[in-house]
């Protein structure tokens, strides 16, 4: 348990400061667009050019590193802790993002958002205290084939939806970048019984394809997200989408557990952490908003 949870710790600080200098490649490349008479889509949100400039700054670079290496400490994490435990302290890279984002974007956090990011932080320290065995994740071929649709579907479904939504879509965008996060969260967990050595056996299973689609579509989802609003806001609704899920089905049917009498304390963190979360990604919203009005002046100017 102590073991799965230092890993955990260190995949959340390393997804937090990823964000942020992701955040800031991103704004970078977006003001160096914007004063340049850069393209954006039909209904106003970043171009598929401007997303592929922002993904070769040094800053975007290093912190696709981190996230390389948070991913790596994630998936293990995941083999070790109960996924409503994992999963949750992972996104507690909400508050290093928060943290970070002070210092290297500029951003003031308002009171409301220190007491929110406050209740994620007693939220992980209920549910760590809750948490029991974590399942064997040991499932149906079928169940691996699910996992694999509804990734698809979910990353598929939420580009197409983002892309319609425009400069309104960075909250959807975290929210989807999340489940994809979550979809891999929980394909590596049902890849527990599969030797990693034995290729043939490992890439013929779907769980590996539903691991490289949701990480994959999570960090292009994250990345617009990031572009196009508030980095607090859009990493607080991935923390929501990467941890909802991946709880509900780690309990229902993975066979993760709390210890004897303590679901509800479990419970009332989860919810804690959700909630902390959703009021997050509120208080975002406005910065957000003030950061699309700046670029399109830079634009117009």
């Amino acid at each position: 348990m102590i073991i799965g949870l230092a890993t955990a710790v260190t995949a959340s600080t390393c997804y937090g400061l990823g964000s942020v200098l992701q955040a800031v490649g991103s704004r970078r490349s977006a003001r160096e667009e914007g004063a340049a008479g850069g393209q954006v889509t039909e209904h106003g949100g970043p171009s598929l050019s401007s997303t592929a400039k922002a993904v070769v700054t040094w800053e975007f670079i290093l912190g696709t590193v981190l996230d390389f290496v948070g991913f790596l400490l994630g998936a293990l994490s995941a083999r070790l802790l109960p996924l409503f435990l994992c999963q949750t302290v992972i996104s507690a890279n909400l508050v290093i993002t928060a943290l970070f984002s002070v210092k290297l974007l500029g951003i003031k956090l308002k009171r409301p958002e220190w007491v929110a990011i406050g209740v994620v932080c007693g939220a992980l320290v209920l549910l760590a205290t809750a948490a029991g065995h974590e399942g064997t994740g040991t499932t149906s071929m079928t169940t691996h084939w699910w996992v694999l649709a509804v990734s698809i579907a979910v990353v598929g479904g939420g580009s197409l939806l983002v892309r319609r939504l425009g400069t309104t879509g960075a909250i959807v965008a975290g929210l989807v970048s999340g489940l994809g996060f979550g979809a891999l969260g929980i394909g590596v967990r049902i890849l527990n019984g599969v030797d990693p050595f034995d290729l043939g056996t490992l890439v013929s299973d779907p769980a590996l394809y539903a691991i490289l689609i949701g990480g994959l579509g999570g960090m292009y989802l994250h990345t617009v997200a990031l572009q196009i609003g508030s980095v607090n806001g859009a990493t607080a609704a991935l923390v929501i989408g990467e941890t909802v899920g991946p709880g509900i089905v780690g309990v229902l049917w993975l066979g993760d557990a709390t210890r004897s009498g303590l679901a509800w304390l479990g419970l009332l963190g989860f919810v804690l952490a959700v909630a902390g979360a959703v009021a997050v990604a509120h208080y975002g919203e406005g910065e957000g908003a003030l950061q699309v009005e700046a670029r399109e002046r830079t634009a117009v100017g």
